[in-house]
């Protein structure tokens, strides 16, 4: 009896072992922790086209392995240590396929908590599924059949106490016996199968295909390049002076938010409530600090979200939820009316506990709140550049980076409060105090409308479809209201013909602007857009267009800024009426699945985006901030040819 059931349990824990390990197996090394495995898409491709291969490891519970260039806390040793994971490849001779090893896409590192040498310490660290991208072209004059191809990869699994020994390296193995071969299948254009949708390869960034077949050199992971309106360089942050200019560079895009049509308007506002106390400097540089301090506080919640909270990898995401975009119009509506002083509206008494007037603490931080949200529909040149890289690094250089592009964003603010002898000209009191906020509480009534607008028009669109501008009437409504009561209010109590003159004409501008705009903003424009499904896309690529994409939204105003001044340009015009040119516009307005999809396809992190594509699907174009010539070159590109645009 006893044998029995000695022989019943020894077997029982055999099974549950050799379940445990799956297909890791027992080799002695890091890869009985390990599970590797890889995926090659597309599996049939024809002559001169791209590949992606995935490599994934599959790391049992509570085991990691090493990045690819391990950060090492210096309590755990010298780096030389530690076996950073790699990827070994080998080609068979005259093999049709190319490696592009310097572009390989590693997957983004967890943090954990490793005790290697007694005292626990956080260490960035690939574990659960990691996958491994690694972009691979087809040569134009490659034969039918099959290409094979041969990976190694190399790697070290650990727990949070031990490592187990490495996987060997390529000159201390059998290529035929450790390495893992698969082949893509060379076919023609007839035989290639309708596209099917593989979750490994959701996160591979298709936009690197551009730069390869442009020959740009792989770039550096701690290199950046920055491209605005044909402004370009590149930063390397290795080293604490690159880490210097990045931060400056952030520093100085938060600084031009302040000059985008989402927060120019409201900067007046605070002027004025900063001149209210400039007789007291301890008081105005107290509530300017605080200000500065609200500021500060969303970008560095921004970079918080973005370091923490999966799926969340930028800005313009929030705002693609309408929920978010109306509870943002209530908000700014509310802090009109009660910075504004617009109405006497007796609110319930718990409310008054909580003052947002500007001359208090509580009042300086939230406006300094609204104006960072106001600023996040707008990306500053330099700064979007500067906020993608940081998304993928580590946590603390995350909200570095995050706290600078707020820190430049605070400065006028800052320097206002330093030195109040710069607003001190500015009325603070009495019958002129009284229109100029109420006229500026009507404008920040009008970014309520327009944010109200944006949410309602998002829950309501279609894809495959413009989204209503309706809500626009209703902010030129308000702009409208607002140029109206200053030239009005200013006829009653202005003293001097000069002054009635100045504020009346201003007044005028600004209703007669407002209606103007409002016509334009709302009518169709001179391009025929097609608006965005896969479908529209393919059939488009099919019939041998060059396919224009722009990325927009509603609540994006520099995408419309783009759109007046570059798109509308007469040339550009032109271009897109072209018979082989086809604009297409995703709008992400509402949560558009199909588009955004699209967008994460393409490597895209932020709008504005435009990308203009060849026939043969390739990307020959991409910017954020971009100029008429720029548009114009990239469509000949992709024509293959300098004729038919001057």
């Amino acid at each position: 009896m006893n044998f029995t059931k000695t022989l019943f349990l020894t077997t029982l824990s055999l099974f549950i072992g050799i379940s445990a390990f799956g297909q890791q197996g027992n080799f002695h090394d890091s890869r009985d922790k390990v599970n590797v495995s890889v995926q090659v898409s597309p599996e049939r491709a024809v002559a001169g086209s791209d590949a992606v291969i995935a490599v994934t490891l599959e790391h049992a519970n509570h085991w990691h392995s090493h990045t690819n260039n391990p950060q090492l806390p210096e309590i755990l040793g010298d780096p030389e240590d530690y076996i950073a994971t790699a990827i070994a490849f080998e080609l068979p001779e005259g093999s049709p396929l190319t490696i592009h090893a310097g572009y390989i896409q590693w997957p983004e590192a967890t943090v954990v908590q490793v005790g290697f040498t007694g005292t626990p310490v956080d260490y960035s660290v690939f574990s659960g599924e990691a996958i491994i991208y690694i972009p691979v072209t087809i040569a134009n004059d490659a034969k039918l059949g099959e290409a094979s191809f041969t990976i190694k990869p190399i790697f070290q699994a650990c727990d949070d106490t031990t490592c187990l020994a490495p996987t060997p390296e390529p000159d201390g193995w059998d290529w035929d016996e450790y390495g893992i071969t698969k082949s893509i299948s060379i076919v023609t254009p007839e035989n290639i199968p309708a596209t099917t949708h593989t979750p490994t390869f959701n996160n591979f960034n298709g936009a690197v295909f551009a730069d390869i077949h442009a020959g740009v050199t792989a770039p550096s992971e701690n290199k950046i390049a920055f491209d605005a309106f044909g402004i370009q360089f590149t930063l390397d942050t290795n080293g604490s002076f690159g880490l210097i200019l990045l931060l400056l560079v952030a520093m100085g895009g938060g600084f031009l938010l302040n000059l985008t049509p989402c927060v120019l308007p409201v900067i007046p506002i605070k002027i004025m409530g900063l001149s209210a106390s400039a007789g007291n400097r301890r008081k105005t540089l107290y509530l300017g600090l605080w200000m500065m301090l609200g500021v500060m506080a969303l970008w560095i919640l921004l970079g918080v979200g973005i370091a923490l909270v999966a799926g969340f990898t930028a800005i313009n995401q929030l705002f693609q939820y309408p929920a978010f975009t109306i509870i943002l119009g209530v908000f700014i509506g509310i802090m009109a009316i009660g910075m504004g002083g617009l109405f006497s509206i007796r609110l319930p008494n718990a409310v008054y506990k909580v003052n947002p007037k500007h001359d208090s603490w509580f009042g300086s931080f939230l406006f300094g709140v609204m104006t960072a949200v106001l600023s996040t529909p707008c990306t500053a040149p330099f700064m979007g550049a500067a906020a993608a890289w940081a998304a993928t690094q580590s946590p603390a250089l995350t909200l570095t980076v995050f706290g600078s592009i707020g820190f430049g964003m605070a400065i006028p603010y800052l320097i206002l409060a330093a030195f109040p002898h710069l607003v001190e000209k500015m009325p603070r009191a009495g019958a002129a105090s009284e229109v100029i906020k109420q006229v500026m509480g009507l404008l920040m009534l009008a970014a309520a409308a327009y944010f109200l607008g944006v949410g309602l028009s998002g829950l309501l669109q279609q894809e495959g479809a413009p989204p209503s501008r309706f809500y626009l009437w209703v902010v030129t409504a308000c702009v409208a209201a607002a140029g109206v009561w200053l030239a009005w209010r200013t006829l009653r109590i202005a003293k001097t013909t000069t002054v009635k003159g100045i504020f009346v004409i201003v007044g005028i501008v600004v209703t007669a602007s407002s209606v103007v705009a409002g016509v334009r903003l709302t009518e169709s424009g001179p391009i025929d857009w097609e608006y965005y499904t896969p479908e529209i896309l393919q059939e488009k690529l099919a019939e041998g267009d060059v396919v224009v994409l722009e990325f927009t939204a509603e609540w994006c105003l520099n995408c419309k800024f783009l759109e007046t001044t570059v798109l509308h340009n007469s040339r550009v015009v032109e271009a897109f009426d072209a018979e082989d040119v086809t604009p297409i516009k995703i709008d992400l307005t509402g949560n558009n699945e199909s588009g955004n999809a699209l967008l994460h396809e393409l490597g895209g992190l932020r709008i504005p985006l435009l990308i203009i594509m060849g026939p043969d699907g390739e990307e020959d174009f991409r910017g954020d901030f971009y100029t008429v010539n720029q548009v114009l070159e990239a469509i000949k590109q992709s024509r293959g040819s300098t004729g038919g645009i001057e």
